[in-house]
């Protein structure tokens, strides 16, 4: 049995979330991981129901977010500010401030350890303000913020609950309902993939969604095995979609795994947007796919998983809150975090997994 939670009063710098007006979370990171901040909204709007809660993201990830029910206010910084010139950038950082110091928050929850939000923070003056713990300039960094949270390391804890700790550090304890991942991709998108299917005959919740690659290549399963996959699931008389972004590198990729496999397939690689690819996911019976911001697209709209882990860590990384099953290889060296064995970019970790092996996984998902 578990032992409860210990009451806020044990901890002598707990905030009160009924003080907590605005609210603003900072997650300055790629696709896959600012899908996984969402418990932290979720969690805190459970927490302080009157509290407005805005995100601050790369603008290139916004999908992630957009249209989540606790999220008041999305805002958002351009990666490529830089390459505009000095006074260009300038002024996109400089309307940027204006508007965040508009909303005057009385919290941040910053979830990285990126030293934007270090400088954010000191700027806006929040009445209370969080971050992790970081190792380099920690003097400065702990400066800037009233509370310091810790985590286990060593990949023992999946992303989400990481981040969870930065609301336990303020004396938060995050409800069970409100850590399932959230995604919405909204009518239009619905809309759009609805008549996608239709044109190809297929129904929501009769076809497999395959989704081989990422846009890190060592976390990808070869080519020549994805095609052995669709050779034996098209023998069993599934229907398939292959996705893949949009991206030459990985529409390559697909086309060599459909031209060897020699089966029927419905290709739609790099015809999605991402609010569009959340919609086909969540009419697939099931997605199999590597570790990738789809994968958690997929348990974001509750679609099971058969998820293929090789140098990543599947505990810090899997399918979130899901029916799922990670396939990985028995290699005693994984996860190493690598891009490839020795840095080559190929992970032989990747290469032992047997097609018998993910059939067997696809088989455990769609039993009844």
């Amino acid at each position: 049995m578990k032992n409860p939670p210990l009451p806020a009063r044990y901890l002598p710098d707990a905030i009160e979330p009924a003080q907590v007006r605005r609210a603003l979370v900072i997650k300055l990171r790629h696709h896959g991981d600012v899908l996984l901040s969402g418990p932290v909204l979720s969690s805190l709007k459970v927490a302080a129901p009157e509290c407005e809660i805005d995100a601050l993201i790369f603008a290139d990830t916004a999908a992630m977010l957009t249209d989540h029910p606790a999220l008041s206010q999305l805002h958002s910084i351009g990666r490529d500010w830089k390459k505009l010139g000095p006074l260009t950038q300038l002024r996109h950082e400089w309307a940027l401030l204006k508007t965040l110091r508009s909303r005057r928050y009385d919290l941040i929850i910053h979830l990285t350890d990126h030293p934007r939000g270090a400088w954010l923070t000191r700027l806006l003056r929040p009445r209370w303000s969080v971050a992790p713990a970081r190792a380099k300039g920690e003097k400065w960094w702990k400066k800037s913020f009233t509370h310091i949270y810790r985590t286990v390391g060593g990949g023992r804890r999946h992303t989400v609950d990481t981040h969870l700790d930065a609301l336990r550090r303020l004396g938060i304890q995050p409800s069970p309902e409100s850590r399932a991942l959230q995604m919405r991709p909204g009518a239009e998108a619905h809309a759009r993939v609805d008549a996608i299917l239709a044109q190809h005959d297929l129904q929501a919740g009769r076809f497999i969604q395959l989704h081989p690659a990422s846009r890190w290549f060592f976390k990808c399963w070869p080519a020549s095995l994805n095609a052995q996959l669709l050779q034996q699931l098209a023998a069993r008389g599934e229907q398939i979609v292959i996705t893949a972004a949009p991206d030459e590198r990985e529409r390559q990729m697909v086309e060599a795994i459909i031209a060897e496999a020699g089966v029927p397939v419905i290709n739609l690689a790099g015809q999605f947007n991402l609010r569009e690819l959340a919609a086909l996911t969540s009419r697939a019976k099931l997605f199999v796919g590597v570790d990738s911001a789809p994968m958690h697209i997929a348990a974001a709209v509750n679609t099971p998983c058969v998820a293929l882990f090789g140098p990543s860590g599947d505990k810090e990384w899997g399918p979130w809150g899901v029916k799922s099953e990670v396939v990985t290889s028995t290699h005693s060296c994984r996860p190493c975090g690598q891009d490839g064995c020795g840095g080559g970019k190929v992970s032989e970790c990747l290469y032992a997994i047997g097609v018998q092996q993910v059939l067997g996984a696809i088989d455990r998902m769609l039993a009844p």
